[in-house]
């Protein structure tokens, strides 16, 4: 339901009372103060006014296990609670139909707009279509879904991201030696890392030898990631295409005192994640500002359930993170 209501804001000015979904008064500056342990939003929704209690919008996540996701939430809550907006948070489980049937169910239920995190980004397709054809606005975070029942997109060029960090690792090998992944073979999102990371090092002049799937689930890719090094006992450079991915091949990498003779590099900061970049054995993790993505897609949302026009396309830069700047981007695990 699009909640264009002029003549109720008028009324609501008349009054001078606030009505439920009202813009703050600093909604109109690019850079409003930030919640309490969050960083400052790059930009606020117009917003509007609404006479029929607050505005409902949901939130379809990937899990809720993962830092990464539960930083998009805080955001997304955060600016949610500054508006007045009664959100939702839903977990996919790491599952497209989960996540379809998530949004059939959120459709049916009459909320004013849906955000989601999709785990397939075909899959998720004819479900996006079903909310643009009851009225219900669309916005992808993170994974980039391109369809145009979409609305607006709010999210990391992924294949860009691991090019970069292949371009660093194959400088940084001097363009020779082989590299092994931990990636999610069911995620759209890390598909496309795996593409670019596998592009540069090849055309840097690595080889990439065994992927292994670690299923988006950190004990999966710690399993997965000790198989690997087990039966790699030469490889010296591995890449996990993802946070858990990442925190599982740190693990595996501990486990088995590898640390002196792999060299890692990844997505995403965690706890494990600055340990190693701090001792120096993990070399680079590309950063995605998973708080703005929040910001910002809770922003379209809630413009779009307005019906104010917004930007489609939301690029969120990323930040290579290395033994040499980490202590930079510490404020990642403090909220």
């Amino acid at each position: 339901m699009k909640r264009i209501l002029a003549a109720a804001a008028a009324a609501c000015m008349l009054l001078l009372a606030g009505c439920d979904s009202a813009p703050p008064p600093s909604a109109d500056q690019p850079n409003a103060a930030a919640p309490a342990g969050l960083p400052v939003p790059q930009a606020q929704p117009k917003g509007c006014t609404t006479t029929d209690g607050p505005m409902k919008i949901a939130l379809v996540t990937i899990n809720l296990q993962a830092l990464f996701f539960n930083q998009i939430n805080s955001a997304a809550q955060a600016m949610a609670q500054q508006h007045g907006v009664d959100l939702q948070i839903i977990s996919g489980n790491d599952d497209s139909v989960t996540q379809a049937d998530a949004i059939d169910n959120l459709v049916a239920s009459g909320v004013d707009a849906i955000i989601v995190d999709a785990v397939d980004t075909e899959g998720i397709k004819p479900a996006i279509r079903a909310a643009d054809a009851k009225g219900v606005p669309v916005v992808a975070v993170d994974s980039i879904v391109d369809d145009p029942a979409v609305d607006a997109q709010v999210g990391t060029a992924n294949a860009d991201g691991g090019k970069q960090v292949g371009e660093l690792l194959a400088q940084q090998a001097g363009g020779t030696g082989e590299v092994g992944i931990v990636g999610a073979l069911n995620s759209t999102i890390q598909l496309d890392r795996q593409r670019g990371f596998t592009d540069a090092v090849s055309a840097g002049g690595m080889t990439v030898g065994t992927v292994v799937d670690g299923k988006n689930i950190q004990e999966n890719a710690q399993s997965a990631a000790e198989n690997l090094l087990t039966g790699n006992p030469n490889l010296r450079y591995v890449y996990a295409t993802g946070e858990p991915a990442l925190i599982g091949l740190a693990a595996a990498v501990r486990s088995q005192s590898a640390q002196d003779r792999i060299s890692v590099t990844g997505w995403d900061l965690s706890v494990p994640a600055v340990d190693g970049l701090k001792a120096g054995w993990i070399k680079a993790v590309v950063q995605q500002n998973t708080f703005e993505f929040g910001y910002q897609a809770m922003s379209s949302a809630i413009d779009l359930a307005c019906g104010n026009p917004v930007q489609r396309d939301n690029p969120v830069p990323t930040q290579i993170v290395t033994p040499q700047n980490v202590d930079q981007y510490s404020y990642y695990l403090e909220s």
